[in-house]
């Protein structure tokens, strides 16, 4: 982890402890929010999977589809009536939200969202779950914080969109400093929202 914050903390998972980097919490979170406004129904459902075929129909959605595997003659047998497998279905779901992923980039929407002209966001910090943890090894210091973030949205979203994880642990680590010595505790967490 950037900044040293894994040895700060050492093996926080060894007691049974239960959370993600900070890193995979920030990925998660743009992941929630870029979700919102997609479509809703399950590729499973004869909605949701014409709704994502209609999407991927242009020339840059159907090279997403071949890339993962779906060709021109899957697509028209599928418009024949044939029912595409379960894994067809989910190469479908992947190549849509992998699109969309690339859309929602593009637009500069979330970044404009996220940066809330200069003011940033605040996130939620939940720590990681110590219910499993024996009481004698439990972090008693361990709350629910919260920081206002600015000024990092440009490079987080730009490195969620790459699926760079360093970077995002690297940006983990400047906004966790903001909160005290005790920072480090924060390297892992349970989850964090973001208010947008």
């Amino acid at each position: 982890m950037a900044g040293g914050a894994t040895g700060l903390w050492g093996e926080w998972q060894r007691h049974g402890a239960q959370g993600m980097s900070g890193a995979q919490a920030l990925a998660a979170e743009l992941d929630r929010i870029a979700r919102e406004g997609a479509i809703a129904s399950p590729v499973t459902t004869n909605r949701g999977l014409s709704a994502r075929l209609r999407y991927l129909n242009t020339r840059p959605g159907r090279e997403v589809l071949a890339a993962h595997g779906i060709s021109t003659r899957l697509l028209r047998s599928w418009e024949r009536g044939a029912r595409p497998s379960a894994p067809k279905l989910d190469a479908i779901d992947q190549a849509y939200q992998e699109r969309r992923r690339d859309n929602v980039l593009r637009s500069g929407a979330l970044r404009r969202l996220l940066d809330n002209d200069g003011r940033g966001r605040r996130i939620e910090i939940y720590p990681v779950d110590q219910t499993a943890v024996d009481e004698k090894y439990r972090r008693p210091d361990l709350s629910e914080r919260s920081v206002q973030a600015r000024y990092v949205w440009d490079d987080m979203v730009d490195a969620w969109g790459e699926g760079d994880l360093d970077t995002l642990d690297e940006i983990w680590d400047d906004i966790i400093t903001d909160l005290d010595s005790d920072y480090a505790a924060y390297a892992y967490v349970g989850s964090i929202g973001i208010g947008a």
